[in-house]
């Protein structure tokens, strides 16, 4: 009677060990994570990397993010950026608009992003439209973000490092 006693205690340990274990193994990040909206207000302040066309870049931005996991984010980016050019010769306005994966790597702060899109000229006679993309690391709390970037203009004949300042809040 002894021996069956304890062979019924282990079986039902048994089970609640294995109904713990698989119970534990199907939870995924986002199922303990509460997908939310984010949205930031930005200025970038950037130094062309390629040709002698401009002199700097300064620009303003909206993203919206929409967080699947708390490591992972899809982002929406548009604002309006300006390339100045010195000697008499109009500046490029363009704005851009640009789609993105934002993954966070170390503490919850620390991130890549990459992000591709189009830039539409709309100032001073120019009528291009150019591919840009644009990968950058930053680090970001509950409201500041900061990163540096690195931004290619397919059409604008240039490319720029450029140093982002945000502030943002959940919607």
């Amino acid at each position: 009677m002894k021996n069956l006693k304890n062979i019924r205690t282990l079986f039902f340990a048994a089970i609640a060990m294995v109904y713990t274990t698989t119970t534990s193994a199907q939870m995924t990040d986002s199922d303990n994570y509460d997908q939310k909206f984010k949205l930031g207000f930005g200025v970038t302040g950037g130094i062309p990397t390629d040709g002698d066309d401009y002199d700097f870049a300064l620009g303003g931005d909206v993203r919206l993010q929409y967080d699947l996991s708390k490591r992972t984010s899809l982002t929406l980016t548009t604002g309006f950026t300006n390339l100045f050019v010195g000697d008499d010769v109009p500046d490029l306005g363009f704005i851009p608009a640009k789609a993105g994966f934002k993954a966070f790597f170390w503490e919850d702060q620390f991130y890549v992003m990459g992000e591709i899109g189009a830039g539409f000229a709309v100032t001073n006679g120019y009528n291009e439209t150019s591919l840009l993309w644009a990968p950058s690391i930053g680090y970001a709390t509950k409201h500041f973000d900061i990163s540096l970037r690195y931004e290619d203009y397919d059409k604008f004949n240039t490319n720029q490092i450029g140093l982002r300042l945000a502030y943002g809040f959940e919607l």
